[in-house]
């Protein structure tokens, strides 16, 4: 492929830009294309005017992610001159949580993240996506058709990660509409503070009233969070869990029903739903590149001068697909970025699995004939500098009477 270059007008570097449609559509052509011109260190636009270096090489990006004294997670030297209406912002704009934050600011607030999700009973959660994916999948099998990303995935992952967290109906009817006001643009900042509103109501209830759930586990937290700490380690676990665990999902599906290896086990074929995640998150991870830092002093990396304060954003994607390390092995190999490493690696990773999995084999059982509604190649991929995310997962199926829920 030709890799699309623009010209960054400040200082006059030729930079690739990751907004675009070609590079939705291709990113692993992107990858070697990019690799092939500038080797483990990318110079990149994540949108139109904002600069980063995206890191492709395996051995390169582990090294960044276990040095947070010279590459910090902390945004706000660099923020300072980005556009309030940056549309980037909202996910690299530094707050009071794991994910934004360095030294032992970070340590505390990660202290708290980890202690609130070792609590999550992990057979009681697989019992929990069960009630919560059968009636959603009730709600179109007989229909004979649906957009798993709409109709299936999201609502499962929304009413998931609510019953983690201990969210009632009420206040987790005001998440949602903020969070659609959000991602919908049509008025991202009214959405954003819908939602910050509903979480502080959330803490103030779980301070009142504590239950068995990640929130009431971060409030009682010997480490004693601020509200505003603990509503954004709130906010942090819908964000985190949301769009990833949505393109994770979908992905994953969408593997598994145009691979031969995995559409025959739908029938009783060798390789597993768990074998077919792993493949995804090897070679089509649902972020494809995050895990930004941003240099204390300019550094020389690989040979290249990265500047003070400028993002340094980890290509799990490209990283997990290095030919310097790649096997080709993913069966049983977890060895990818795709949750991250070091101090900042996903502690959510056991739960995230489990619910992904439990959500895939509750729709193939119930809907065993599956398939897609439109050739693969006409599926659209969202164009955006970060995620890997379909347009939409449209399935055709025979028309099957609703399932009986247990307990109903």
């Amino acid at each position: 492929m030709t890799l699309d270059i623009s010209l960054d007008s400040r200082s006059g570097q030729d930079r690739v830009p990751l907004y675009s449609a070609e590079y939705a559509a291709d990113p692993q052509g992107t990858y070697r294309a990019m690799r092939h011109r500038f080797g483990s260190l990318v110079p990149v636009d994540l949108v139109p005017g904002v600069p980063a270096t995206l890191v492709i090489g395996y051995r390169t990006a582990v090294q960044i992610l276990n040095d947070p004294d010279h590459f910090p997670a902390d945004p706000r030297m660099w923020q300072r001159d980005i556009p309030a209406d940056c549309p980037v912002l909202p996910m690299m704009c530094y707050r009071p949580n794991a994910l934004r934050t360095a030294g032992t600011e970070h340590t505390r607030h990660r202290q708290v993240t980890v202690a609130g999700l070792a609590g999550v009973d992990l057979y009681q959660l697989h019992r929990t996506v069960e009630q919560i994916a059968m009636p959603v999948i009730n709600s179109f099998c007989a229909d004979g058709s649906a957009d798993l990303l709409s109709q299936y995935a999201f609502p499962v992952i929304f009413a998931t990660i609510n019953a983690m967290l201990g969210v009632p109906d009420d206040i987790g009817a005001k998440v949602a509409t903020g969070m659609a006001q959000m991602f919908e643009g049509t008025d991202a900042a009214a959405g954003t503070q819908m939602m910050e509103n509903a979480l502080y109501d959330l803490v103030r209830l779980k301070q009142r009233e504590p239950g068995d759930d990640v929130t009431s586990r971060l409030v009682q937290h010997p480490q004693q969070l601020t509200d505003e700490e603990l509503m954004n380690q709130v906010l942090t676990m819908y964000g985190a869990g949301i769009e990833p665990m949505l393109n994770l999902i979908l992905n994953t599906v969408r593997l598994m029903l145009t691979d031969q290896r995995f559409a025959g086990s739908l029938l009783g074929g060798s390789l597993s739903t768990r074998d077919a995640l792993d493949e995804v998150l090897y070679t089509d991870p649902p972020l494809a590149n995050f895990c930004t830092t941003y240099p204390r002093q300019p550094i020389l990396v690989d040979d290249v001068w990265l500047p003070a304060h400028q993002p340094v954003v980890i290509s799990m994607a490209a990283c997990n697909n290095d030919p310097a390390i790649g096997t080709g092995d993913f069966l049983d190999n977890r060895a990818h970025l795709a949750w991250s490493t070091g101090p900042h690696g996903c502690p959510a990773k056991s739960p995230a699995y489990l619910i992904a999995q439990e959500a895939i084999d509750q729709l193939l059982d119930a809907l065993p004939e599956l398939e897609l509604a439109v050739p693969a190649d006409e599926l659209v991929w969202r164009p955006g500098p970060f995620h890997r995310s379909l347009a939409a997962l449209p399935v055709v199926f025979p028309s099957t009477p609703p399932l009986v829920v247990p307990g109903s």
